[in-house]
């Protein structure tokens, strides 16, 4: 059994040049730079701008497909670059023909992509299609701060699009402010489950809104949590 060489710590001959490959071959992989750059602008070209702003999970897949084959091609001296630019001309030519099928078949396109979902509602977490993205509060409550949104009341309907960018709708302002759920982190440290005074109560899971009497320990009807909070009612400042 023949025994790999000890490896010498900063060997600057191993760690610069391959002892396969001469150092000319540095002349190569500029080439193959090049050559993969072009192929890879070539494909952006045919997915078009939107496959830059914004991705989908079908779209990221064809970007670290074509990652890998022109990460490969650069600097492999076995990868030969008409093998590369078969896989540049096939997958951009599937993901046109994706988005075909997408534009076809609606129901495809929410197989493939996802269909947008609705996660609040009249100042309420939807909580069956809450759980269906596997979200936490914390995302959910992060993604309504950065529309300026201060408790649930203020929200009307939002809904994650299948980008897993967040939509959120607003009552009128000149309808009366509900009182809702507030979402600012540091309330969350004083939920109550015995109830210290009467009032409005929000149920920190889902937001549903009730009055709660002095000593009260309930349930909420909507999804069995036993922690509330007190309902904010602030009225939204965009």
């Amino acid at each position: 059994m023949l025994l790999a060489a000890p490896i010498e710590s900063f060997d600057w001959h191993r760690i610069m040049w391959s002892d396969d490959a001469p150092p000319a071959y540095l002349g190569e992989v500029a080439f193959r730079c090049v050559a993969t750059y072009l192929f890879t602008l070539g494909a952006l070209r045919v997915t078009g701008r939107r496959g830059v702003r914004q991705l989908s999970i079908f779209e990221l897949s064809i970007i670290l497909a074509l990652g890998s084959a022109a990460g490969d091609a650069m600097f492999y001296s076995d990868v030969p670059l008409l093998h590369v630019a078969v896989v540049f001309a096939v997958v951009p030519a599937l993901y046109w023909l994706f988005n075909r099928l997408t534009e076809w078949s609606p129901r495809f396109s929410d197989w493939l992509e996802g269909a947008p979902l609705l996660l609040v509602e009249d100042g309420r977490v939807c909580m069956e299609n809450f759980r269906h993205l596997r979200l936490t509060q914390k995302e959910l409550f992060g993604e309504l701060r950065q529309h300026q949104v201060e408790h649930l009341g203020q929200v009307r309907r939002a809904y994650m699009e299948a980008t897993g960018n967040l939509s959120v709708y607003f009552y009128p302002e000149t309808d009366p402010v509900r009182p809702g759920l507030p979402v600012w982190p540091e309330l969350f440290q004083h939920l109550q489950r015995r109830i210290e005074a009467p009032g409005p109560y929000a149920c920190c899971r889902c937001g549903h809104v009730q009055a709660l009497a002095k000593g009260d320990q309930v349930l909420c009807p909507t999804c069995q949590n036993d922690h509330w909070m007190p309902v904010s009612d602030a009225q939204r400042v965009a």
